[in-house]
């Protein structure tokens, strides 16, 4: 038994779930942007503030980095993930700033068993984060591959 509470029959249409709250500080923002991200707005104050972003702003990149981490807090590292064969969405929609707040949620749209992996299921997911002001940031929309219950006790 794998001992995982989450397996694919947990998640039905229309299910949602809280990811939490994720605080941002200008140290990870540089941190995160000198080793992948390395433009100018997110490396420093000034010249995020001359951008059209108007202060130093996470990459969109480290803002899908710190969704992943959220998720795998909220549930998925307590579940029979086997990944995830891609992205089909994701937005960038207002700029994440030093000092935000972050605020996960993500809504289960739909759900198929593989028809030739029986004991794996798909779930497609839509998942946003607001900042403290309620304002969406970000959007991405895909499908997590999740073993059934039965197959989980099996492994």
């Amino acid at each position: 038994m794998t001992g995982k509470t989450w397996a694919y029959e947990d998640f039905v249409e229309g299910a949602s779930f809280d990811l939490g709250t994720k605080e941002v500080s200008a140290a990870e923002i540089i941190e995160f942007a000198s080793e992948f991200d390395a433009q100018p707005m997110h490396l420093d104050e000034g010249a995020g503030k001359a951008s059209i972003l108007g202060g130093l702003s996470a990459s969109g990149w480290h803002t899908c980095a710190m969704f992943m981490r959220m998720l795998c807090d909220a549930f998925l590292l307590d579940s029979t993930c086997q990944g995830a064969p891609g992205v089909d969405q994701v937005k960038w929609k207002k700029p994440v700033l030093a000092g935000d707040t972050l605020r996960g949620s993500l809504v289960v749209l739909a759900r198929r068993l593989s028809k030739s992996k029986p004991q794996l299921g798909f779930v497609t997911m839509r998942s946003e984060l607001v900042n403290q002001r309620g304002e969406s940031v970000f959007e991405l929309e895909n499908s997590v591959m999740f073993l059934t219950r039965d197959a989980g006790n099996a492994a």
